[in-house]
């Protein structure tokens, strides 16, 4: 008698065997096995648009800014860079308790599928990561925002300095692969990877603590949500969304930088056309949500179209490749135990506090009301695309006529691989 059929046979007596192997098959299938990242670029717009129904939006780079401010006066750079003494509490600030609980839902996901794992890379890709992430620090501080803040929460809310971004990062994604295959070819110190230590004695109960971290949340979020103190209990509503984007984002690989690096680097663009999906569900429902004006567009929208966006998103791009992430990517997989990208984390909030700092010296970035009542700075200004044509009509023609361009160039450059670096 073969092995499958005995156990076929053993599992007939037993009906309740059989009914935890099914129940242990769905449980693969979703938090094991990767999630399209076309089912991560739908799930995204769900919870971003709940976050704008909320009167909040998504953004990554204004809470490790304020964890580079923080850091800045620990070491006592603050008052020589002239970083205020007195900072927001990191914990209750809405873009730092994003980003925290987007690490925790990352976490979460990478201990429910046995993914959890303390990675150390080569000694040469520290190095790399405290380069890249303080270019993207650089970068996020011209643009008003990262990928996230200065590229795709600007698009969803109609204002072209996401396009302006968007320009910069695949020229910085290009430029960025170019001198990493040329370190590649000139550098070989610290290229040897750390033998590989053994797995955690821990990992088969990974699952388990996994979802005892999922059972805190909810209870950390329900706890405020019910609390008497309105504050609490907006904030609740970032817990629940940090944390499921940091899920959401772990389960389907869903990563920015791979966005703007696959196309050059493979060829592939599986990603890209997921973000180009993600942004042509996103773009229509925020704009119906800002009609009904849940959140005040020019809350989202940083004041550095174009020059700012543009020359913001070249130094993020170069920055995120070297960083093997970009901001949100980097939060995700910093999760998931990829210590160089704890490192691109941590040069990219003290970099970030830091040039702002510096510049803000030199009146780049500070924001004044021209007559219009619009913010702007010396590297640009805020636009709303509805305020500007006075309706949606164009607003949407520009952004899907954006997106139909972007889509036939990766779509010409899989079939050709034209624009690839290798």
């Amino acid at each position: 008698m073969s092995q499958t059929t005995a156990s076929n046979g053993f599992a007939s007596h037993f009906p309740a065997l059989r009914w935890l192997g099914g129940l242990r098959e769905d449980y693969e299938k979703v938090f094991v096995h990767e999630w399209s990242p076309y089912l991560g670029a739908i799930l995204l717009v769900i919870i971003t648009a709940a976050l704008v129904a909320s009167g909040l939006f998504w953004g990554v780079y204004g809470g490790l800014k304020l964890w580079g401010d923080w850091f800045n006066n620990f070491i006592g750079l603050g008052p020589l860079l002239g970083v205020k003494a007195e900072q927001q509490n990191i914990f209750m600030h809405r873009i730092s308790l994003m980003d925290m609980t987007l690490i925790i839902g990352a976490f979460t996901a990478a201990l429910m599928s046995r993914q959890f794992r303390i990675s150390r890379p080569p000694k040469l890709e520290y190095v790399w990561g405290a380069a890249g992430g303080s270019l993207m620090g650089i970068g996020a501080s011209l643009a008003g925002g990262c990928t996230t803040g200065g590229f795709f929460t600007p698009l969803t809310f109609a204002s072209p300095a996401g396009w302006a971004m968007w320009a910069g990062l695949l020229a910085g994604a290009f430029l960025g692969l170019k001198l990493l295959l040329w370190t590649m070819e000139h550098i070989t110190w610290g290229m040897v990877a750390p033998q590989r230590g053994a797995d955690s004695a821990l990992k088969p109960w990974y699952p388990l603590i996994g979802i005892g971290v999922l059972a805190l949340v909810l209870y950390w979020a329900t706890s405020w949500f019910t609390s008497d103190d309105a504050r609490l209990a907006g904030r609740a509503i970032i817990v629940v969304g940090g944390f499921a984007l940091g899920f959401v984002l772990h389960r389907s690989r869903f990563c920015f930088s791979r966005v703007f690096r696959e196309p050059f680097m493979t060829g592939e663009g599986t990603m890209t056309k997921a973000m180009i999906l993600a942004l042509a569900l996103g773009i229509p429902v925020t704009s119906l949500l800002l009609q009904k004006e849940t959140v005040d567009p020019y809350l989202a929208i940083p004041a550095t179209f174009w020059l700012g966006s543009l020359l913001g998103g070249l130094i993020f791009g170069i920055g995120m490749i070297f960083a093997g992430g970009c901001a949100s990517g980097s939060l995700w997989r910093a999760g998931e135990g990829h210590l160089k990208l704890w490192v691109a984390v941590f040069f990219f909030a003290w970099a970030g506090s830091t040039f702002s700092a510096i510049v803000s010296h030199w009146g780049l970035l500070t924001r004044e009301m021209n007559l219009d009542l619009i913010e702007v700075t010396k590297v640009g200004s805020q636009v709303f695309l509805p305020a500007t044509f006075e309706g949606w009509a164009w607003a949407y023609a520009l952004s899907f006529a954006m997106l139909g361009l972007w889509y036939l160039l990766v779509r010409y450059n899989e079939s050709t691989e034209r624009f690839t670096v290798l």
